[in-house]
């Protein structure tokens, strides 16, 4: 599951990237009109990577998974591939409300996503298990997902401050969760 997981976040990363246009030309203000899709693939990189990096953390906290897991797992993989989606069509819609909406409910589906794998996890290995015990409620968890849910609506009206809160959940995460790790060294 762990290698299936970091080919497809590979490739993921890859879309993400080839969708990227050039500018039109090699001068300046070619490149400034290129810095808000170039900022919306560096949010989406940051994201898709912390994902990938916590999930490589679940994976060794896990010592069985079973169906449910795969099927989580699945259901986060399926919105993060959504993710070079969202960045295209809000380069071509100019960073619209709706797509600026789509882009949060993208990024908080996948938090679902990793939630219900971690819940997954825990559910086949055990609630005295190493993952059980280091995620214990998950408020940071919990909290990015009702970050999502405010940004969303938020996106119609205050779109700035809507992507404002997607980089707040980015920067929540940025600093690496080392509850797994401390749980698993002791």
């Amino acid at each position: 599951m762990e290698a299936f997981t970091d080919g497809v976040v590979a490739i993921i990363i890859t879309i993400m990237v080839l969708e990227l246009k050039v500018p039109e030309n090699g001068s300046l203000a070619a490149l400034s009109a290129s810095v808000p899709i170039l900022l919306a693939y560096v949010l989406s990189f940051i994201n898709v990577g912390l994902y990938w990096n916590n999930h490589h953390h679940l994976m060794h906290a896990a010592e069985e998974v079973d169906g449910r897991v795969l099927w989580a797992n699945l259901f986060l993989l399926f919105w993060l591939s959504l993710v070079p989606f969202v960045i295209r069509w809000l380069d071509e819609s100019g960073f619209a409300p709706m797509a600026t909406a789509a882009y949060g409910v993208v990024l908080g589906m996948a938090a679902i996503g990793y939630a219900l794998t971690e819940r997954a996890i825990i559910a086949v290995n055990g609630r005295n298990s190493a993952l059980a015990r280091a995620v214990g409620r998950d408020r940071k968890g919990i909290i990015s997902v009702l970050l999502y849910v405010i940004a969303v609506p938020l996106a119609f009206f205050v779109q700035w401050l809507s992507i404002a809160i997607y980089v707040l959940v980015i920067l929540l995460w940025l600093v690496p969760d080392r509850r797994i790790e401390r749980e698993l060294t002791g």
